[in-house]
């Protein structure tokens, strides 16, 4: 029998999570990484920028950010660890966010995903947001980006 996984606690990220985040970034997304350097510019930003994570017993899980900017908002990273996937914190992590984004006051969350990243691409469908355009070539590895928008009036 396995052990049940606890249900991972989300809080706003520290000064401290930093050096942990920019390793996970490596992780997960290689060249297209952010540095220890660029969170600590992005933790800076707040709190205009704001950053969350999921945290279970065996550390973080999960972690987003979002980024507002009058009335719209970006979701400037949303990363579940390969741990947890498929455990729906990628839904609770977006859901975060778009509550964040209306919280503030915007009408529209935006967003870009990489057009190979199928399960983040449902994701965000299935969520209601819309394709808005195609960024080609956008990433390292010249794949496009596609950008989704989220109308937050259409809400309650």
């Amino acid at each position: 029998m396995t052990a049940a996984v606890a249900d991972p606690v989300l809080r706003e990220v520290r000064w401290q999570d930093l050096a942990g985040l920019a390793e996970l970034e490596e992780e997960l997304f290689g060249p297209e990484a952010w540095s220890l350097r660029s969170w600590w510019g992005e933790l800076a930003g707040r709190p205009r920028r704001e950053y969350v994570l999921l945290e279970d017993d065996a550390g973080i899980a999960g972690y987003a950010g979002i980024d507002h900017v009058g009335d719209v908002a970006d979701v400037m990273t949303i990363a579940v660890l390969p741990r947890r996937r498929g455990s729906g914190l990628g839904r609770r992590l977006l859901e975060e966010l778009v509550a964040r984004a209306r919280a503030a006051g915007s009408l529209r969350l935006v967003l870009e995903v990489r057009e190979d990243n199928v399960p983040a691409r449902r994701l965000y469908e299935d969520r209601g947001f819309a394709h808005v355009r195609t960024r080609t070539h956008y990433y390292p590895d010249g794949v496009d980006a596609r950008v989704l928008a989220l109308d937050l009036t259409e809400e309650p």
